[in-house]
């Protein structure tokens, strides 16, 4: 399946977007600039995207901060519907969805629809916790008095999401926050910020009112210091490489703003000598292949006990040569390709310094 034949089918559709988002208005970036977005299995340019910063990014927030004040008051089972909505909208696209996934981040094409059943499965299970949002009433130590604990909704979120599951993180962060009452503004990765313009689109078709979602992409540093800069963000959601969250950390402690930090893992797995093999080696191939290793929770090291390594060792090298690389797109294909040159270089890189240790 070739990239253009997928666009067409996304623009024919009415999915297909390349602009940013704020205040229900599809924007270009104020200055013109635009950074490509490509295939990674072939290089290709897949389109121009807005290369925004933070004039676009505190727009975005003051449409969110205006928002607030008329979401945060729409009933949790007019919340609950409007997600419901968005659900059943990206389960009718989950094809074109699927295929946008596997043309901008690469994962086989599979995986990739199986990701945007996952997104709405987010967003099927925040639908029906948004009803379920209670209050508590506290035993006093004094007479004639109670105690009551009223959850509200904290205000504007800024969410940034990483590139390898760009729809399922985005859904996973925006689902809540909208189930909640809160408004979103969304920076996804500028690697894959098509998925999120298509998502971003549908929410809208579903009822999210204008403002209460916004999409900003382009200069991530530019954005995220608006974002930590600005006051109304009472809110940050963080997914993905560590050194990023060492910036936003100490950057929202200096308002005690709220954050929720997901950054990079190092995850090993332990064979013992009476594990079943079979079981051994697909678990394992799973947690270390995945999105072509592309995860957090990817396996780093394997740690097998003595009496059973030969036959480990022999089995998994067997089931790792049976693995297929290529375009997502390909029939029979296993592992989609890196994110990018520089991912390449990083794993040679890391691979080399591995060789001259086991020399």
């Amino acid at each position: 399946m070739e990239a253009q034949s997928v666009i067409t089918r996304f623009q024919n559709s009415g999915v297909f977007r390349t602009q940013g988002l704020i205040g229900g208005k599809w924007t270009e970036a104020y200055d013109g600039k635009t950074i490509q977005v490509h295939n990674p299995a072939t290089g290709e340019v897949i389109a121009d995207v807005p290369c925004m910063g933070q004039p676009e990014t505190n727009d975005a927030i003051s449409s969110a901060y205006e928002m607030f004040n008329s979401w945060s008051k729409v009933t949790a089972i007019e919340r609950s519907q409007c997600l419901w909505k968005w659900h059943d909208l990206l389960i009718a696209h989950k094809e074109e969805l699927g295929q946008l996934i596997t043309l901008e981040q690469g994962k086989p094409l599979n995986e990739a629809i199986i990701e945007v059943i996952i997104a709405a499965g987010y967003l099927e299970f925040f639908a029906e916790e948004a009803k379920h949002v209670y209050s508590d009433i506290i035993p006093s130590t004094v007479a004639d008095c109670q105690l009551f604990v009223i959850k509200q909704p904290v205000g504007v979120v800024g969410a940034i999401t990483p590139w390898n599951f760009p729809l399922a993180m985005l859904t996973s962060k925006v689902g809540p926050a909208l189930a909640c009452g809160c408004t979103v503004v969304l920076e996804p990765s500028e690697l894959t910020p098509l998925i999120a313009f298509a998502a971003a689109g549908l929410a809208l078709e579903a009822g999210i009112p204008s403002g209460a979602l916004n999409v900003v992409t382009g200069n991530a540093p530019d954005i995220e210091h608006a974002l930590l800069a600005s006051p109304k963000v009472r809110k940050i959601t963080f997914t993905g490489l560590s050194a990023v969250e060492k910036k936003i950390m100490p950057g929202a402690g200096e308002t005690l703003r709220k954050v929720s930090l997901e950054p990079g893992g190092n995850a090993p797995c332990i064979v013992f000598d009476d594990t079943d093999l079979g079981v051994a080696v697909k678990s394992i191939l799973a947690v270390k292949f995945h999105n072509s290793g592309q995860t957090c929770i990817s396996a780093n090291r394997i740690l097998v006990q003595e009496g059973i390594y030969e036959k480990f060792a022999t089995a998994f090298s067997k089931a790792v040569t049976s693995l297929q690389v290529g375009d997502g797109f390909c029939e029979g294909v296993t592992q989609g390709p890196l994110i990018n040159e520089a991912a390449v270089q990083t794993v040679s890189y890391v691979n080399f310094h591995l060789a001259l240790l086991l020399v």
